[in-house]
């Protein structure tokens, strides 16, 4: 099946609507493929560190997938998430979002307003093989260990 770019479109904007408005877990893994889950891929880039286990960590098939978004929401919680600037990689059956939010690290509860950005990969049925995220590591270490006072993008 070739993915157009209305499908690939809809298939980002799911994920990323499902995860800002903070749906059950479940249904936000239920945009990860099922198919080819050797194939799927978490990835936050950042330097691999002991205080931020979420950054530099290769999470595979939809069990990782599972753990990088439970991990996730241990250390972290997030507000007025919102996702803009959709680019869509028809060729490549890709897509990159640019998205903004407050996010608070849960045992410091120190927050950072972030602008970052996903490149999600998609199978042939539309469902998310890759999922890569670039935010800023640095807020997230500093929040993470106490040394952060909240600051504006």
């Amino acid at each position: 099946m070739s993915l157009n770019r209305e499908t690939l479109l809809r298939s980002a904007q799911s994920l990323c609507n499902d995860f800002a408005t903070k749906q059950p877990l479940d249904k936000v893994l239920d945009n990860f493929s099922s198919t080819n889950q050797d194939d799927i891929y978490c990835f936050e880039h950042g330097l691999k560190h002991s205080s931020v286990p979420f950054l530099g960590r290769i999470f595979r098939g939809r069990d990782g997938a599972k753990q990088y978004f439970e991990l996730i929401a241990t250390l972290l919680s997030y507000q007025d998430m919102r996702f803009t600037d959709y680019f869509v990689d028809v060729e490549n059956k890709a897509v990159s979002v640019q998205g903004e939010a407050t996010f608070t690290w849960l045992s410091t509860g120190h927050s950072w307003d972030e602008i970052f950005t996903y490149r999600l990969r998609f199978d042939n049925i539309g469902k998310v093989t890759r999922y890569e995220v670039w935010a800023d590591s640095l807020a997230a270490y500093l929040a993470g260990t106490g040394q952060l006072e909240k600051r504006a993008c």
